[in-house]
């Protein structure tokens, strides 16, 4: 499989545990795309069992603008969350439908470079650069390859750098998307898609209008960096789309042409 046909097959698909429900065929599809040639790259979230298990250690979850305070006690339990249980179970899950999947962090082989976003933030990175040859690479051998938002920090402060960096998974898998230059990334979220001041769903949004919704605060929170992505994703060339992965055949259905939940561009 050459890098050209890996480019013009790939469709990122960003995933939160939030929408892996008992009604949610996300992974059976992933495996059916699989089949057909799609070469679908996983990129995954985790928040609610990141915050369970702070809870569980005490830690009070806190988020600024939709992004997670990640200081040293909450790194290790994002890392560990990430990287580790909800990686592997994804893994495991793929591979027992019939699927080839491999497992990975963004800090295995350096695949995802930071710095840090904002000190307030804690141990929470910007993507500064993504080593899309990895992913490659693992597409190249058959395998989907599910990734966790963990990053290596290259920073001038000696007290972040090398350090693992916690980064919003919506923006790594636009920071992904782009570097793949992937035909379609997909967001599969817990809402319809993206909604108006009035709760109704909108199909469609130019760059401008998202931005304006996102100015007047109708578009708040975790769907900020979803937004963002999709638009870095829009400028390299691909298609994004914002929808609800709850349905079941969801991303099936919006590969194959369906009209559902918010189409960016």
């Amino acid at each position: 499989m050459t890098k050209e046909s890996i480019h013009n097959g790939a469709t990122v698909v960003k995933i939160g545990g939030s929408t892996l429900g008992e009604h949610d065929t996300t992974l059976q599809d992933l495996v059916e795309l699989q089949k057909e040639g799609a070469n679908p790259v996983v990129v995954h979230g985790g928040g609610k069992i990141i915050s369970d298990w702070m809870k569980r250690q005490g830690l009070r979850p806190t988020f600024k603008n939709g992004l997670r305070v990640t200081d040293e006690a909450s790194l290790k339990i994002v890392v560990a969350v990430l990287a580790g249980l909800i990686n592997k179970e994804l893994v495991s899950e793929l591979n027992k439908l019939g699927a080839r999947a491999m497992g990975l962090s963004g800090a295995d082989a350096g695949m995802l470079k930071a710095e840090i976003k904002n000190p307030d933030l804690g141990y929470v990175g910007s993507i500064i650069s993504v080593d899309a040859s990895i992913v490659e690479t693992i597409i190249s051998t058959g395998c989907i390859p599910v990734i966790a938002p963990v990053a290596i920090a290259i920073d001038s402060d000696p007290k972040f750098a090398g350090s693992l960096l916690n980064i919003n998974a919506d923006t790594a898998a636009g920071q992904i998307a782009a570097a793949l230059k992937a035909r379609r990334l997909i967001f599969l979220t817990d809402v319809e898609g993206v909604l108006d001041s009035s709760r109704r769903l909108i199909p469609r949004l130019t760059e401008r209008q998202a931005q304006e919704l996102i100015h007047s605060q109708v578009i708040a929170g975790g769907m900020i960096p979803k937004i963002e992505a999709c638009l870095q994703a829009l400028r390299d060339g691909g298609n994004a789309q914002i929808i609800d992965g709850r349905l079941p055949g969801a991303l099936r259905a919006t590969i194959n042409g369906e009209r559902m939940g918010t189409k960016i561009g």
